[in-house]
């Protein structure tokens, strides 16, 4: 799932997993994003931060709560976007852009690998 505002990089995201075999779900708010979480469980979500309903990554920890199997990636165009988060094993952080060599090594790597 990929719960991000701007479309090309949604656009981006979703082809590359689409070719790889990937059902993918896409969100541009977080009013939909969470609608989406609650329809389909995905087992990974790229959380942008920066949403036009809200901070997305506020709600990273109540999604790895509510849905304990799913790996969240979040994502930022601004580096200096630092929100406190309680440290999880189920987080990761990405810059954008996001590189389709990012994206290959993050299958290849088993899901878990920070980009």
């Amino acid at each position: 799932m990929i719960i991000d505002d701007e479309e090309d990089c949604c656009l981006l995201m979703s082809t590359f997993f689409q070719r790889k075999n990937y059902e993918v779900f896409v969100a541009n708010t977080l009013l939909e994003g969470i609608a989406l979480l609650n329809d389909h469980e995905p087992d990974f979500v790229f959380l942008d931060n920066n949403l036009p309903d809200g901070l997305g990554w506020l709600y990273a920890t109540q999604i790895t709560g509510q849905f304990p199997h799913t790996k969240v990636h979040l994502i930022s165009a601004y580096n200096n976007d630092y929100i406190e988060l309680v440290p999880h094993e189920a987080f990761s952080i990405w810059e954008k852009p996001i590189s389709m060599s990012k994206l290959e090594d993050f299958l290849n790597n088993g899901k878990t690998e920070a980009a």
